[in-house]
């Protein structure tokens, strides 16, 4: 005798639990229809775990390029010191909060700190702050060396995009909804600041990208 087959949740126990208020904007995206506003919950989930995976691969790749640039600045400078340690180097007293948090967490894992470790952690919105116009005439000329491809070396040029990427990635790391964003918009963000960082690294993100395809799967 066959198995009987599994019996779906039904949607009033699945919408307790995720909440009615946070299902209430899909209900209202979707006429009120629930089994439609929970499809639309699932996918946003997707395209959210999509977004996660090349933001990630940005952070990684314009972390290290900013480091690099400010690296190459000491020595310019003929500094010793680490850019990060260096209290002639003009930074925000939130960006050296940071910086100690850091430290703090990378010597967690050892008696010694290797720097590369302080420099992964460091958040998305320290980089994303490093780029603001407080230093547009202190560190954005040497920081611009880290996008050879924009088409120009204007600050808002990399500023911009990099504040609404910073926007949608903490909207994904706190679960919250996406789907009425402009994704089409923040999947180009991405390639376009890719691409002023090196073609070859943007053509390596998009190769594996799942964005576009669950972008045309929306329901």
């Amino acid at each position: 005798m066959p198995s009987t087959p599994p019996s779906l949740p039904q949607h009033a126990a699945v919408i307790a639990l995720l909440s009615p208020a946070r299902i209430s904007p899909y209900l209202t995206a979707c006429s009120g229809k629930q089994d439609q506003a929970l499809s639309l919950y699932r996918w946003n989930s997707a395209i959210a775990a999509a977004f996660f995976e090349d933001l990630g691969h940005l952070e990684v790749m314009l972390r290290n390029a900013l480091d690099q640039r400010l690296v190459l600045r000491q020595q310019r400078r003929n500094s010793w010191q680490e850019w990060f340690d260096d209290p002639a180097l003009p930074l925000a007293p939130r960006a050296r909060t940071d910086i100690r948090e850091a430290r703090r967490r990378a010597s967690m894992t050892g008696a010694t700190t290797p720097r590369g470790k302080i420099i992964a952690e460091l958040s998305f919105g320290f980089w994303r702050f490093l780029l603001a116009r407080q230093y547009q005439t202190t560190l954005w000329p040497d920081l611009a060396r880290a996008f050879p491809n924009a088409p120009r070396r204007a600050l808002t040029l990399v500023e911009d995009p990099v504040k609404r990427l910073h926007k949608l990635r903490n909207r994904i790391a706190h679960h919250e909804s996406i789907w009425d964003q402009d994704l089409a918009g923040r999947r180009n963000d991405v390639h376009n600041l890719l691409a002023y960082l090196d073609h070859d690294a943007a053509a390596w993100v998009a190769s594996a990208s799942r964005v576009d395809t669950v972008l045309s799967q929306r329901p």
